[in-house]
């Protein structure tokens, strides 16, 4: 990683790049840090960490959720809508020939596409946001009333919204790396960053506190080390291709593989497992329900922050199972294995062993479902068990949210395709060099 750095630097094309995607995410940071007027800070910060997803949504937006700032939304909604644009491309026929068929233009047509969609879905959650932040008190009226207050905020946060959007897209284009990544990267890294002053005031207050921090740093360490192990862990599937005479030409005779990754859909299980869990909780904050009979019911057996134990077993079992569907969701949508066979046989290809056709996608299939099963299992374990870990270390010396496993797996997978963008910039600079 250094060595690759130290190259990147040497080359003044890739030294531009490196300073724009800085400068950008330097801007990005800065609107962190613009509050929006009407809001009771501290009382936002409460009910930000009494919430698993929104704990989750305020890390990923470098506490500008918790702090009401003009990035309080970050880049989520234009997630949100990439998603869903790739959902709607598999079952809208039109949208998928676009994709497939469209080339450079049907790309360009579908991501306007998604940006609309992204605007459509800033709207909604802020107006929920912001509904949700009355009922709870902390909109304070600030222009008079608060329905003011409600319409001025949620002109600001869309607008902010819009703007990240803009910045992860520049990002793309004229840095290295993907924007969106790089910015829930550095949202991520910021977060933990800000507890770590509250960190050493309480080890100058009790010195054997530095005890707990070493043993959370141990199990940071190892969880990283788990999740880099396990990002780059994958089943290589041979695929030899037949020797074929064209003219007085030979093709074909060589043998290759098909990479299928053990963790193929990243953190984006835990994420639409969290989202799926606290949609519940977040309905009855937005329309008052809390004291009802279902949503008091709700809020003791089925959230972690109940007054009950059985609620916190539950809820992390339901987390584990959606984990596990959504692990099995995403990996269809990105490996078909119907689509694999029939370009291996049209291009004269076979697995060794497996007759072509329907066998061969059934092989696929299967081989592929094992290996969703263990990304799943390692999705739901990183998900439940570091959690308690760091509640049990952490909570003594304020690092208890400031780590999160899910976002030590988004950095480190983040961190390595950055690396990856860097040297195939190096190697492509290489190469023109190269063949002057």
């Amino acid at each position: 990683m250094f060595e690759t750095l130290k190259n990147a630097f040497a080359t003044k094309e890739i030294r531009i790049k490196i300073f724009a995607t800085l400068g950008l995410l330097l801007a990005y940071r800065l609107g962190c840090f613009i509050p929006i007027p009407g809001f009771d800070v501290t009382a936002l910060k409460e009910m930000t960490a009494e919430s698993e997803f929104l704990s989750l949504l305020s890390t990923i937006t470098g506490g500008s959720l918790s702090q009401g700032t003009l990035f309080a939304l970050g880049i989520i909604p234009f997630i949100n809508a990439f998603i869903i644009m790739q959902l709607l491309t598999l079952i809208i026929p039109k949208l998928e020939k676009l994709s497939k068929e469209g080339g450079e233009e049907g790309r360009a047509k579908i991501t306007q596409i998604t940006r609309y969609v992204a605007l459509g879905l800033a709207a909604v959650q802020a107006v929920g946001i912001m509904i949700s932040w009355n009922n709870s008190g902390i909109i304070l009226p600030t222009f008079g009333q608060n329905w003011v207050t409600i319409v001025f905020a949620t002109i600001i946060l869309v607008g902010g919204s819009v703007l990240v959007m803009w910045l992860s897209e520049r990002i793309t284009e004229y840095g290295i790396g993907n924007g969106t990544s790089l910015i829930i990267f550095i949202g991520i890294l910021s977060t933990a960053a800000a507890s770590l002053p509250a960190t050493f005031d309480y080890i100058g207050n009790d010195v054997n506190l530095i005890w707990n921090l070493i043993g959370f740093l141990i199990i940071v360490f190892l969880i990283f080390v788990l999740i880099v192990f396990v990002d780059g862990a994958e089943r290589r599937i041979t695929v030899q291709y037949a020797k074929q005479v064209k003219g007085n030409k030979m093709y074909g005779g060589q043998t290759t593989h098909i990479p299928i990754r053990v963790n193929s859909s990243g953190v984006m299980p835990i994420i639409f497992a969290s989202a799926f869990m606290s949609f519940p909780s977040m309905i009855m904050q937005m329309f008052g329900w809390e004291t009802s009979g279902f949503g008091v019911w709700y809020l003791t057996y089925l959230t972690p922050f109940g007054n009950n134990a059985i609620g916190s077993v539950v809820y992390y079992l339901f987390m584990v199972l959606l984990i596990i569907f959504f692990a099995y969701f995403y990996a269809q949508i990105q490996f078909n294995p119907e689509d694999v066979s029939r370009n291996i046989q049209q291009y004269g290809g076979f697995l060794p062993g497996i007759r072509p056709g329907k066998p061969t996608s059934d092989y696929l299939k299967k081989i592929s479902n094992r290996i969703t099963l263990f990304g799943a299992i390692f999705l739901g374990f990183i998900a439940v068990v570091p959690t308690f870990l760091f509640d049990l270390i952490g909570s003594s010396i304020g690092l208890a949210s400031a780590f999160s496993a899910t976002g030590l797996l988004i950095v480190v997978s983040v961190a390595l395709e950055f690396n990856k963008q860097l040297e195939a910039q190096i190697m492509m600079r290489h190469y023109k060099g190269f063949l002057k």
